[in-house]
């Protein structure tokens, strides 16, 4: 099988897919053969130039402007698609948003929109799309690390990422008699904006650690795109209920520099502020 024929006449929705990973998972959709709904929240220009670079690839893409925090928001969405095209293949939820603040200074409001606009966004959007997939279907989630492990400032996000992913095994167990998979890809230090600003509320470098990454790179979200898709694909039927971490290594490896014999074999402990040192030195993991 072609790589374009993977996804060839399928219809396909991404939330938050004017900017970042969504953007780019739908650039690589289109160009394999997809019709993709661009979701978005507000930027109107910016996903107006998604719909455009679609088209100048060759792809098809359409735009459909809807909050996926309000229930009310993720109903016209799925209206649309079911208007405009009468059925779904796939579904991916990639829209994020959520406060970088320490546990005790997480207000009502904070914990309330995370959870609107992750999980809870994620399950009522499962919920409309698998009614629309009567041929079967794939789901896939966007998480991150912060699911499995304790990162400062990450708590509000970590938290409803986790329970994303624990969304994602029940659905792929409720679902497979529908034909529908759903799966989860989680990023690691994916280059994005959302990197940076994390990077400054949580107050660490982050050239320093992306050296601690064993491929020595930061995450791009093609990388993000390239798993989503494939997950997405027929080469990935026999797959569902998991969790594909696009990370570079860092969550297996604290240390990514190779020892030598003048080296001692029990390294001192990196800097304090060394964010994702001190989350491989001592992992809390949530499950």
């Amino acid at each position: 099988m072609e790589v374009r024929d993977a996804v060839e006449g399928t219809v396909s929705v991404i939330t938050g897919a004017s900017r970042g990973i969504g953007r780019e998972l739908a650039l690589t959709l289109a160009r394999r053969g997809a019709t993709v709904v661009v979701n978005y929240q507000h930027d109107d220009h910016a996903a107006a130039e998604v719909v455009a670079s679609v088209s100048s690839a060759g792809g098809r893409a359409v735009c459909c402007r809807a909050d996926v925090e309000d229930p009310a928001g993720i109903e016209k969405l799925f209206t649309f698609v079911e208007e405009s095209f009468g059925r779904l293949d796939h579904f991916v939820s990639n829209a994020a948003a959520g406060p970088f603040k320490p546990v005790l200074d997480l207000k009502l409001h904070h914990l309330d929109r995370c959870h609107a606009m992750n999980a809870r966004a994620f399950v009522l959007g499962a919920q409309r799309a698998a009614r629309l997939m009567d041929r079967g279907g794939r789901i896939v989630a966007m998480s991150s690390l912060g699911a499995g492990f304790a990162l400062p400032g990450y708590a509000a996000m970590g938290a409803e990422k986790a329970a994303l992913e624990a969304w994602v095994r029940y659905l792929a167990c409720e679902l497979a008699p529908l034909g529908i998979t759903a799966n989860a890809v989680s990023g690691g230090l994916i280059d994005t904006g959302t990197l940076a600003l994390y990077a400054r509320s949580a107050g660490f470098d982050p050239d320093a650690a992306v050296r601690r990454v064993p491929l020595q790179r930061a995450g791009t979200p093609g990388d993000m795109a390239s798993a989503a898709a494939f997950l997405l694909s027929p080469a990935a039927d026999y797959i569902t209920g998991q969790t594909l971490v696009v990370d570079g290594g860092i969550s297996v490896s604290w240390h990514t520099q190779p020892l030598n014999a003048e080296q001692d074999c029990d390294p001192a402990p990196p800097p304090a502020d060394d964010v994702v040192a001190d989350l491989a030195r001592q992992p809390v993991r949530s499950r």
